[in-house]
């Protein structure tokens, strides 16, 4: 043990004089102090074995983490992950010397140290080792964007998850993803003003969840649970602890009866200050989470535990306890009910209500006059009849403020209004409800007439609240509405936020037990009108129509859900054109999904659920959930058949088809394509439409070789007045260079098409006549030319479908790069303008193409390095999107770099591999980029090829 001692401190300290960083250095002393010590004073020393093992660890980790790397240019995972680390050593060896002093203090040559004291420290120094694999997890990812040379913000971060399998295997042997995030960090709630009689429960709680436990805060509406985990969050112990990764996650907006799992990740994610894209939403908040230590309230958790959407039950649960198994993070959930997720090991905790002494301060402050009158006596019997509730109190106590009664007056009103106090009910106190209903016949309410309620009834309806903007808008019989909510303010019974006038959860819930579960028929009515007209007057413009949209969103997808429900008839304008809306101006998952599904089909909803259906499926394309686009469509597809809609049944097929073309599917869709001209819509169909089909056939044929160029598009071209326009020449002439054709006459062909482009009806047939006289250019090396082609694209697309001008950006970048002017190709690929970022976050697509335009840019500049992990992000990109040609190039590129270092053996396994994926894709292996020539790489890089060609050091590969 002593040999194994003195090599290990021997190879400590030589590490300590190598490593660059000074941070590494101290952690190294630390380490050597300890090993010494241990040497020098501890008598147990074997039992010290496996410490010392973990020691050499943290000497070759360091080595590896900060090789070339000082403190002044240590990535901020890296700077965490030592800091953890340092903070571990110095702790163990202060005790270890503490053990050390005492041995000498009491003259004594060695001291044990308990050697459940050394495992502890054992595991300790395990999971401070294991935080270097996930932080530089997320330093990986981030280091995609900043790549040396280059200044990014994390703001312009995309949320696509990338696979490093160096850094990721240890942690799991199952391939593990990260996904880039846009964050902004989210300070939690204030520690609540009027918070009493918790200070031993707060202190509980707080070691509680320092020491690793998960809480569930069970108690009634009103009981203080919220508050309670507000003022957790703002304990010493967890700020030091945690840091500013304390979260609170508010679910009290939402109804049980919509809430999906995709609104309750996105609530999650927008509490944590990420962005969420992909397939699975689960993944980002996961990857978020890992990255250090968290501690997480979910408030009133009860919305998403008692969910009416089965697939909300089955997932969120499982969700859960996958949050809850991060190591380092925390979760505080706040519930009425008891269903929290069964796979999670809970502190349930059953929030009592106050004693008598906190209850007491908490009324006479709001109500202070009490205190002076006779009464004392009977105002604490009457807060033992409200069975201490902190919100029944708070309620009393500002009824009683606000109408300046005398404490005779409050009891006389109470004993009026309440017998028996406790009443199990539906599991609600029913003291809430009394003292509710004793503010609403306060006089200052009953001032209001039937009024009053009517207008709690409807902010109680809406998730959001009644807007304060547009209450006379919403409500224009209520003639004193604004009167009415200042009214109900003072009474506590709503409140004022950003604009909205709500009520907390616990009265929401009292007010739908005592009042109409809906609002009357002439709010309602009202509401809808108001709603749906600013729904059709909305358009793709940003005016005051649409940012009615953005603001009560919530709301009017509240109402629309609503009548789907209950009278369809009334959103069959109404909802697919507010999904259109949300495409255009807030692209989010929507609670609409299970309820457009769940409509009844019958004759009159056939067509009326086929368009929603289609609308959803846009919605669903923009926020790049290709799996659900399919779905929707061709359920879409489906009714439109029943209602012998044969048109638009062609447009679902087509859609479907080009989807699976884009995600060079080809041989998926060429059979869709070719089976429809089979199916009974055939016969049907316009001229026009059967044109569009042929189109999108030939598309898809194009990529597959398996016809001439002659044969491409002719089918389609001999109809004018089609959508497409010139599209088919054009195609049929870029089909023409992509055969190797005569290019001159391609070019000259395609600038004839281009002069026929003279109205915007036909804009995408002049973006294609431009692409293509750029792909000329580019291929016979007129590259400043293919620039400023490009740019022309780039022009028409400014302020408008800002997608394709982000799209020829990326290919003005790569054109940059082969002119060698790399600055300028990372300058357009990196620097998105604001304008455009929402869309590169939102957009799939766009980042594979991002990504591999980024690729290419580095990888023709010599950094390798750099290229090779935006080709792994694009891989990872394309494996949760579904998209094949994007694979495949990025396999290519890292053959190429894997053949440039010499590994043949890795280049052949990621050629071997392109080989199934052409395979899959329907293309030939020679003309895997035939279609695409702006994403050829240069020719130096020539493994492919030799790949192909069965050349050395290929020759043996089959």
């Amino acid at each position: 043990m002593s040999q194994l001692l003195d090599v290990t401190i021997a190879g400590i300290s030589a590490l300590q004089i190598v490593v660059p960083s000074d941070l590494a250095k101290g952690v190294l002393g630390t380490v050597a102090s300890i090993l010494m010590t241990v040497q020098s004073v501890i008598k147990n020393k074997s039992d010290f074995r496996a410490i010392v093992k973990k020691c050499e660890t943290i000497g070759e980790i360091l080595k590896r983490a900060t090789k070339d790397t000082t403190d002044d240019n240590l990535p901020g995972y890296l700077t965490h992950a030592l800091s953890e680390l340092n903070s571990l050593v110095n702790d163990i060896n202060n005790k270890v010397v503490s053990r050390k002093k005492q041995g000498w203090f009491k003259r004594i040559l060695s001291v044990t140290i308990d050697r459940d004291q050394i495992d502890s420290w054992e595991k300790d120094i395990d999971s401070s080792l294991k935080l270097f694999d996930t932080e530089a997890l997320v330093g990986i990812a981030t280091r995609v964007e900043e790549l040396p040379g280059i200044t990014t913000r994390v703001e312009e971060l995309t949320g696509i998850t990338m696979r490093v399998e160096e850094v990721v295997s240890r942690i799991d042997s199952n391939l593990t993803s990260v996904n880039v995030l846009k964050y902004q960090p989210i300070e939690p709630p204030s520690r609540p003003s009027m918070f009493y009689g918790r200070d031993d429960l707060v202190a509980e709680l707080t070691t509680l969840a320092v020491n690793g436990e998960h809480i569930a805060l069970i108690g009634p509406g009103g009981m203080g649970k919220s508050s309670l985990a507000k003022a957790i969050l703002h304990e010493q112990l967890i700020i030091e602890k945690f840091a500013d990764r304390r979260f609170f996650v508010a679910y009290d907006d939402l109804d049980p009866s919509t809430i999906t799992f995709e609104t309750f990740t996105t609530h999650f994610a927008g509490a944590l200050g990420i962005e969420i894209t992909g397939a699975d939403p689960l993944r980002p908040i996961s990857t978020f989470l890992h990255s250090a230590s968290a501690l997480v309230v979910l408030d009133n958790a009860e919305t998403f535990e008692e969910a009416s959407a089965l697939s909300a039950l089955e997932k969120i649960p499982p969700a859960i306890a996958k949050i809850a198994d991060i190591r380092g993070v925390i979760l505080i959930l706040t519930s009425r009910s008891r269903r929290n997720a069964t796979d999670v090991l809970w502190r349930t905790m059953d929030i009592p209500p106050l004693d008598l002494s906190s209850a007491e301060r908490v009324f006479f402050q709001t109500y202070p006059r009490a205190r002076c009158s006779d009464a004392e006596e009977e105002i604490k019997d009457l807060l033992s009849e409200l069975d201490f509730h902190p919100l029944s109190i708070n309620l009393l106590a500002h009824t009683a403020r606000q109408n300046d009664w005398s404490p005779a007056t409050l009891l006389k009103r109470w004993n009026d209004r309440h017998t028996a106090v406790l009443n199990p009910g539906k599991g609600k106190l029913q003291s809430l409800s009394d003292t509710m209903q004793l503010s609403l016949n306060s006089p200052s309410i009953q001032a209001l007439g039937e009024d009053g309620r009517r207008t709690l009834a409807i902010i109680a309806f809406l998730p959001q609240g009644l807007n304060d903007n547009l209450a006379g808008n919403l409500l224009p019989s209520l003639k004193q509405v604004n009167n009415i909510c200042d009214v109900l303010c003072i009474q506590s019974l709503v409140y004022r936020h950003e604009n909205f006038i709500k009520v907390l959860a616990p009265i929401r819930h009292c007010v739908q037990d005592s009042l109409p579960l809906v609002p009357d028929s002439t709010s309602l009515q009202e509401i809808r009108t108001f709603y749906y007209h600013t729904v059709e007057q909305c358009s793709e413009e940003q005016d005051s129509h649409a940012n009615i949209i953005v603001s009560d969103h919530f709301n009017i997808e509240r109402v629309v859900a609503f009548d789907l429900a209950h009278i369809p008839e009334e959103t069959y304008r109404a909802c697919p054109k507010f999904l259109c809306c949300l495409k255009w101006h807030l692209p989010r998952p929507t609670t609409l999904t299970p309820a457009i599904f769940n409509v009844v089909e019958n004759s009159p909803t056939y067509e009326f659920k086929a368009y929603c259906l289609w609308n959803l499926g846009w919605l669903y394309f923009t926020l790049s959930q290709l799996t659900d686009v399919m779905k929707i469509f061709k359920a879409a597809g489906a009714l439109f058949l029943a209602t012998g809609n044969h048109e638009m049944v062609a447009e679902c097929v087509l859609e479907c088809a080009d989807l699976c073309r884009c995600q060079a599917r080809f041989i998926q869709s060429q059979q869709l394509l070719e089976g429809f001209q089979r199916s009974e819509s055939w016969e049907y169909l316009s001229k026009p439409t059967k044109s569009r089909v042929w189109f999108f056939l030939d598309n898809a044929r194009m990529y597959r070789f398996t016809a001439s160029a002659d044969e491409l598009f002719v089918k389609s071209l001999g109809l004018k007045d089609h959508l497409y326009g010139l599209s088919p020449k054009i195609w049929h002439w870029r089909a023409k260079l992509y055969y190797g054709g005569d290019i001159v006459q391609v070019n000259e062909r395609l600038e004839n098409l281009l002069l026929q482009c003279t109205c915007t009806q036909v804009c995408f047939a002049r973006c294609g006549a431009l692409e293509g006289l750029a792909m000329v250019t580019f291929c016979e090396g007129r590259l400043s030319e293919a620039m400023d082609i490009l740019q022309k694209i780039v022009d028409m697309f400014k302020g408008e479908r800002s997608f394709y001008a982000l799209w020829y950006t990326v290919l003005k970048a790569v054109v940059a790069s082969r002119q060698g002017d790399h600055a300028l190709a990372r300058e357009l690929i990196y620097k998105v303008p604001e304008s455009l970022q929402f869309l590169e976050l939102r957009s799939a697509f766009v980042f594979l193409h991002r990504s591999y335009g980024a690729a290419c840019i580095e990888l023709a500049a010599g950094a390798y390095d750099n290229a090779e992990s935006h080709f792994i992000a694009a891989i990872e990109g394309s494996d949760i999107q579904g998209h094949l040609d994007f694979k495949a190039y990025s396999k290519r590129g890292l053959g190429e770099i894997a053949f440039a270092h010499g590994d043949f053996a890795l280049a052949a396994r990621c050629f071997t591999e392109i080989r199934s994926l052409c395979t899959e894709m329907g293309v030939p292996e020679r003309h895997l980029y035939s279609c695409d020539p702006f994403y050829v790489l240069p020719d130096r890089f020539c493994a492919w090829s030799l790949f192909l060609e069965g050349q050395s050091p290929f020759a043996n590969i089959m």
